[in-house]
């Protein structure tokens, strides 16, 4: 498996995008998109396992307008710098930049077949969001806080959705992921997986906090399915 950091440049200036190709060589592309804690090594694990399906997976750094190659740890402590330094970010640049990233995906020569998008909690937020805005063949949308008040715009979606949310969320609230619930009720191209004991980023491995294992596990392999359905390799 290859992995290498490709620049993409935005109208304020370069980021860098994290590249991790299957053994083959090629396959179809998936934008990845982080959390609060930057492309660190629970998204390089997300990555890895990706890759290793057959996904050319593209990570882009959204948090380089205020510190460049943020990794966050995953302490309380870690988690607080986290969600201090994300109070500063421009949610509406950070979609931009990911479309660059699409655009950028969908240009090299390695990946065949479609794009689609997968992201975990801010990254939840901006890959539905994305899918408002641009084609993609698949977005799963794993505890977006932001969905619960964006419904409106599922209308927009195209795409096959996959929502994830975790029944005992402290962040997002179990009536608010009924909203999400009752938008997505007749339309089908929308799937809601909802862990009802499991909290928020409930399949991060990395944080002991929020991990749930048997919840992760179970979210895992319908969340693979989703994409082996609808972005075959």
């Amino acid at each position: 498996m290859q992995t290498r950091i490709d620049q993409i440049t935005a109208h304020d200036g370069s980021f860098d995008v994290h590249v991790w190709l299957p053994d083959a060589g090629e396959g179809p592309g998936v934008l990845l998109v982080q959390e609060i804690y930057g492309v660190g090594p629970y998204i390089e694990e997300v990555a890895l396992d990706l890759a290793a399906r057959g996904y050319v997976v593209a990570a882009p750094d959204l948090f380089w307008r205020l510190q460049p190659n943020w990794r966050g740890e995953h302490t309380p402590e870690g988690t607080q710098a986290a969600i201090d330094l994300a109070g500063g970010f421009d949610f509406a640049q950070g979609v931009a930049d990911c479309a660059l990233t699409v655009a950028h995906l969908r240009a090299l020569p390695e990946v065949r077949g479609g794009v689609g998008a997968v992201g975990f909690c801010l990254g939840g937020s901006i890959d539905y969001m994305l899918a408002t805005q641009i084609e993609l063949d698949a977005v799963l949308s794993f505890y977006g806080s932001a969905v619960p008040d964006a419904t409106g715009l599922m209308e927009r979606v195209e795409a096959p959705l996959l929502f994830v949310f975790g029944g005992s969320d402290p962040y997002i609230p179990r009536e608010r992921v009924a909203v999400v619930e009752k938008a997505a009720e007749g339309r089908p191209n929308a799937v809601m997986h909802v862990e009802e004991e499991a909290g928020h980023a409930f399949h991060n491995s990395q944080a002991p906090m929020f991990h749930h294992p048997a919840a992760a596990e179970r979210t895992w392999a319908v969340a693979t399915a989703f994409l082996a359905e609808h972005l075959p390799v």
